[in-house]
């Protein structure tokens, strides 16, 4: 007797999908590279069963990072860009944020990405455990009111399948320009299974050495408030 293949999940899904109506081009990138730029059947409807994603036959077997929610995904393209001995995989339900990173593709001809349109939890559900050598969450949306903060990445419904994906000795890297999310951030994530990579202020205060400011992030400066660069490290290494 053969197992029937499980249901999906009821996940709530709070934010936008899509916004202002796509330029032409925008939507060509769409119709032409999404499909060839995705990382396998992700989705539940065309893998039931959620096998693994196959990350050697992606990739050739370099390391592969993550970056969970990319916004228009400049950082990615950059990270892609030097280093090309690593594969990135991006996931971000935003579609006109896909369609910009479509474009940004071309634009710098790299090819050692690939594109998840959709929820990172669906992505987590078929990536193989401890196949992730980094992490990238750069201003995840802030959800300031109290009563949403169950809604932020930083909680055990995300956190959790993020860390099984993770190898032992990861990075994480969080930036958030909102106190209040470092706070939670501080809480949950060392929870998870992570240690904070940090003997002073200047180790959360300074961008990382490769960073690559962000449209956000630029406004947030323009407003006054304060970036944050946390990093952490997943247990069990060594």
């Amino acid at each position: 007797m053969t197992e029937k293949a499980p249901h999906a999940p009821w996940r709530n899904f709070y934010g936008r999908r899509k916004g202002h109506n796509l330029k032409p081009s925008q939507q060509r990138y769409l119709d032409e590279d999404l499909e060839r730029l995705s990382p396998g059947p992700v989705d539940w409807e065309n893998n039931p069963d959620r096998h693994p994603v196959d990350l050697a036959a992606l990739f050739g077997g370099r390391p592969v990072w993550l970056e969970i929610g990319f916004g228009a995904g400049e950082h990615m393209v950059h990270q892609a860009g030097r280093n090309p001995d690593v594969g990135i995989i991006g996931a971000e339900p935003y579609l006109n944020g896909v369609a910009q990173l479509l474009g940004k593709i071309r634009e710098a001809e790299v090819e050692n990405l690939r594109v998840h349109a959709g929820d990172a939890r669906d992505l987590f559900d078929v990536l193989p455990e401890g196949a992730i050598d980094r992490a990238f969450l750069l201003y995840p949306d802030p959800w300031p009111k109290a009563r949403h903060h169950r809604r932020r990445f930083v909680t055990p419904e995300h956190l959790a399948p993020l860390a099984r994906t993770l190898r032992p000795g990861a990075l994480l890297r969080v930036a958030t320009d909102i106190p209040d999310y470092v706070r939670q951030t501080l809480e949950e994530v060392p929870r998870a299974g992570f240690e904070w990579l940090a003997d002073g202020p200047a180790d959360w205060r300074a961008p990382w050495d490769d960073w690559l400011s962000t449209r956000y992030e630029r406004k947030a400066l323009r407003e006054g408030r304060r970036p944050h660069y946390l990093t952490f490290r997943r247990h069990g290494a060594g």
